[in-house]
């Protein structure tokens, strides 16, 4: 036997195991993960960067803290490609090109790597005493905004200018604090004002409001001070303000185009097969146009980064969700792309909840007829998502998901904070299906015999259940990190001896080692209410699996040339 071409992929944090990429390659060394798993997606905390575990980055080398690029060459030497995130959209504020405006403003190389929200919009709003353009309504009535307000962050030039920059994400402004002595030092005022001064500041600071709001309040403190003395005060607290977010990328800059293909060749440098745009979708904008999924320029930015990665030998992974109603999925694979099923794991636990395989079974007879390639998981970094089903089952059986889920100590997330809009509910998967062993079998069967190449969160592979204590750590916000729980090496050590984790490392191996699941090969489903016939066929194999969802049941077989080769039950 030998890996089939469309084999199990590992999904962590390059700290999840052990705390290090080391520790994890050292886990995948093991006899235990023989033959396991023939790739695996880092997270990009993988690489440097600041924000959102990874997600906002300052450069692509390797984080020191995590990796090694010997850590690398012995994934290579295990036989076990790489997944790697590149973040089409953004970049972070203390990326070397941001920084390098901050520095030199208008004499930057970089003054139009990211987009200058005015010169974007000039000719198309008002300017607003701030200093941005307001655009007229209907230039943006189509421009869905992730948070309230203009997607803007004001940045400030050496010479004092300030310039709206474009920050879909995350963004944050940071003043110095100032404490008596300082202010007594900038003004002139006695020492007990001065005191007065710094309380006032940095408790107004540290509620986001602007030095200048803050001066021009009236008050005992604020009204000893000249108006040239709130003007010396705020331009020292402005000269120094420093940021933290991520910026958004002008696809109209040939800089940004070299970026992006020297990106790509350190990713496939590092072992990089499959490469998952991040956030692609944000990418193109244009005047009076949607600023997500624009069409048809999110799909010509597509084909231009294509031809980058043609050159590397890498395949894309554009990472998108979407209701099914919509069929993104469906134009994405129609385009030559892998997509992925965002879909399975919610259909896999309606269909426990409903004793049905009936959607599962449609599912997966369209991802054959339309040949859709799809990475497929049941839990991962992010949460199950929801709004992925609309369309493909009711929104009754939907809110039945969300319920269950809710029940056994998940949590819903709304759309970007709009609420009764569902996007995803947090929870890890073991939790979602009722800590129930049964279950997480079966459904780590399902995915291994569903169509596409599975997707397994390191997590799910141990029978993580919530953590409830690390969403309260993270505060508001913190959702995600009830999936998140990082593992010693003692706590893998003692999870290889559970029989639910060795069932799950069989199961894994079955889909690596097997031929017979390969994209070549036949695939059929059959389902009779609660019970589901799964077969994949080529000349020479034949695997099987029976299961029935009512009470978790299952048992898989492999024949070669007629002959039975492999039985589990």
């Amino acid at each position: 036997m030998k890996k089939n071409n469309n084999g199990p992929m590992l999904n962590a944090y390059p700290d999840s195991l052990g705390g290090s990429l080391s520790d994890i390659v050292n886990f995948l060394g093991k006899k235990e993960l023989k033959d396991v798993f023939s790739s695996f997606y880092i997270l990009p905390s993988l690489f440097n960067t600041d924000l959102d575990r990874g997600f906002s980055v300052i450069d692509y080398s390797l984080n020191e803290l995590y990796a090694k690029r010997e850590d690398l060459d012995r994934l290579e030497e295990l036989g076990i490609d790489l997944k790697l995130d590149f973040i089409l959209n953004h970049a972070s504020v203390l990326s070397e090109q941001f920084q390098d405006i901050i520095k030199n403003g208008e004499k930057s190389k970089y003054r139009d790597f990211f987009i200058d929200w005015n010169k974007f919009w000039d000719g198309c709003g008002e300017m607003t005493k701030e200093g941005y353009i307001q655009p007229d309504k209907e230039y943006i009535k189509d421009m869905f905004f992730r948070k309230p307000g203009l997607p803007i962050l004001m940045v400030r030039f050496p010479d004092g200018k300030e310039v709206p920059y474009w920050n879909t994400f995350y963004q944050e402004v940071r003043y110095p604090t100032l404490d008596a002595v300082d202010i007594r030092n900038i003004t002139g005022v006695q020492y007990s004002i001065a005191d007065g001064l710094a309380n006032l500041l940095n408790k107004g600071l540290s509620e986001g409001k602007s030095p200048s709001n803050i001066l021009n309040e009236s008050n005992i403190y604020t009204d000893k001070l000249s108006e040239s003395q709130k003007k010396e005060l705020c331009e020292r607290l402005e000269s120094e303000r420093k940021y933290l977010g991520q910026m958004d990328l002008n696809i109209k800059s040939p800089l940004v185009w070299e970026f992006y293909d020297n990106t790509l060749k350190t990713l496939a440098n590092y072992g990089a097969k499959i490469v998952r745009l991040d956030a692609f979708a944000y990418a193109p904008k244009g005047v009076g146009e949607k600023n997500f999924l624009n069409e048809p320029a999110t799909w010509d930015i597509l084909t231009r980064v294509r031809e980058l990665a043609d050159k590397y030998n890498v395949r894309l992974l554009p990472e998108i969700h979407a209701s099914y109603e919509e069929k993104i999925y469906e134009k994405i694979a129609n385009k030559g792309y892998m997509t992925y099923d965002f879909f399975l794991p919610g259909l896999i636990i309606d269909a426990f909840e409903q004793q049905s395989g009936e959607v599962l079974k449609k599912w997966a007879d369209e991802l054959v007829e339309k040949k859709i390639q799809v990475v497929n998981m049941l839990g991962c970094h992010d949460g199950i998502p929801l709004l992925d089903l609309k369309g493909l089952i009711s929104e009754e059986r939907i809110q039945s998901v969300i319920d269950t889920v809710v029940k056994r100590g998940g949590y819903v997330k709304d759309l970007h904070g709009q609420k009764n809009v569902y996007y995803q509910v947090n929870a890890t998967y073991y939790s979602a299906l009722g800590d129930d062993d049964k279950r997480m079998l079966l459904a780590r069967a399902i995915q291994i015999f569903m169509p596409g190449k599975p997707q397994v969160w390191y997590l799910d592979l141990f029978a993580g259940k919530n953590d409830h204590e690390a969403v309260k750590r993270a505060g508001a916000g913190g959702h995600k990190e009830i999936n998140r729980t990082n593992l010693t090496a003692k706590e893998m050590e003692d999870g290889l001896q559970k029989e639910i984790v060795q069932k799950q490392l069989e199961l894994l191996r079955l889909r690596s080692t097997f031929s017979v699941f390969s994209n070549d090969s036949e695939f059929t489903m059959k389902c009779d209410e609660s019970k589901i016939f799964m077969e994949w066929k080529n000349n020479e194999e034949r695997a099987v699996l029976r299961a029935d969802l009512a009470d978790c049941d299952f048992e898989i077989f492999v024949e070669k040339n007629g002959e039975k080769v492999y039985q589990y039950k």
